[in-house]
């Protein structure tokens, strides 16, 4: 008898043979499509030349994700082929995603490079100072990997007065750059430390992927807070190192950096005592033997001999000063009676005295000195010695001398 299947049946029976028979497999293609349901859940499409293949990665495994998968990466991806009874279609359900190798991961890293560079993101104009003697750090971690163990004993072993604030986050896996760049954001807005160590131990390429992400790198770079990158890896150097003030390449070296040696500080401070108490000797020195030198002087030991010179000295100064204030006195009398005696014989009141005159022709009031310029019926202005007069000319003789 032919078995008739209903259609739920049919799926079922569909989902059993293909997941029995490719129960656990790896598929290699390019991601066309991506996304993240607010559920947690992944959904993206694997393609090649010839085909698409619908894929899906539950929160589960989705949050042990290493990087963000994003559309054109080519990618490795681990999981079972499945049904979806409710759509009736079948897709791959992915339990892990890799980079295939780790050129598609440079790929990754460099198309990224470029772009933040072509912002500016690495410009070292805009790279802020390490403080010397910083008293708070914010540390951008893991709370329990080794990086932060070493943080922690390398701060305290140089100086332990060193306050270290740990803001938690995960280092790798999905979500890990968001955290990490939120702690970054959180400590610029709450927080009242110096300067930020954001890093991770060491690991594999895609192990430290997340410090490869734009939100790390824009998070670092938009931090008014001096930022000293210490991921893990002392070779190469991540997009987190390029976008931070100072790369140090493992957390232990930038607790070293950024934590000032209290042993050297005293040494220092101890250097200053010292140099402060050998120039203060010498000050005193300078004093002393000057103080010495007085004594022998005989101003020391006879001052009122000395007084008495002094004294004998400055009368003679007020003698030569008075004799020479005195010829020069004599001198400028002598100036001044030559001078007056030149002023009175070019007065002209001096001339009128002695019986001259000075005609002027009216109206114009012009001085006359010569009778050429006059003419019969010309009004004159004549000026004597005391007083004046107005006068016609009657009659004009040239050339004729009075004396």
């Amino acid at each position: 008898m032919m078995k008739i299947y209903r259609i739920g049946e049919l799926t079922r029976r569909i989902k059993s043979l293909l997941e029995e028979g490719f129960p656990s497999i790896w598929v290699e293609g390019e991601i066309s499509e991506y996304t993240r349901h607010r559920s947690g859940h992944h959904y993206f499409t694997l393609k090649d030349a010839d085909s698409v293949l619908p894929c899906v990665m539950w929160r589960g495994q989705a949050n042990s994700l290493a990087f963000t998968p994003q559309p054109g990466m080519q990618v490795q991806v681990h999981g079972r082929v499945t049904v979806y009874e409710k759509g009736g279609r079948y897709q791959f359900e992915a339990w892990e995603i890799r980079l295939s190798g780790e050129g598609e991961l440079m790929a990754a890293f460099e198309r990224l490079k470029a772009k933040l560079a072509a912002e500016g993101l690495f410009d070292s104009e805009r790279k802020k100072p390490i403080p010397k003697f910083p008293w708070r750090i914010g540390l951008v971690t893991s709370g329990t990997g080794a990086a932060i163990r070493d943080l922690v004993s390398v701060s305290h072993r140089r100086n332990p007065a060193v306050e270290l604030i740990l803001a938690p986050v995960r280092v790798q896996g999905e979500g890990a750059a968001e955290e990490i760049a939120q702690a970054i954001e959180m400590f610029n807005r709450y927080s009242d430390v110096d300067l930020l160590i954001v890093g991770r131990g060491g690991g594999s390429m895609e192990d430290l992927w997340s410090f490869n992400e734009e939100a790390v790198a824009r998070a670092i770079y938009q931090s008014d807070l001096p930022v000293i990158s210490a991921v893990g890896h002392e070779v190469d150097y991540s997009i987190a190192d390029m976008a931070a003030d100072l790369r140090a390449p493992t957390p232990s070296a930038a607790a070293e950096i950024a934590v000032p040696d209290a042993g050297e500080l005293l040494r220092g401070l101890e250097n200053a005592r010292s140099r402060a108490k050998t120039s203060l000797t010498n000050l005193l020195l300078n004093y002393k033997e000057r103080l010495q030198w007085a004594q022998r002087s005989r101003a020391f030991h006879r001052p009122q001999e000395l007084f008495r010179e002094n004294s004998q000295r400055l009368d003679e100064y007020r003698r030569r000063m008075e004799t020479a204030s005195a010829g020069s006195v004599e001198r400028l009398r002598n100036r001044i009676v030559s001078l007056n005696s030149s002023l009175r014989a070019l007065d002209p009141m001096g001339v009128l005295k002695r019986g001259y005159s000075v005609c002027r022709k009216l109206p114009e009031e012009v001085v006359i000195s010569d009778s050429s310029s006059l003419h019969r019926g010309d009004n004159l202005s004549i000026t004597f010695a005391k007083g004046s007069a107005i006068s016609r000319v009657v009659k004009v003789e040239e050339g004729r001398l009075l004396f």
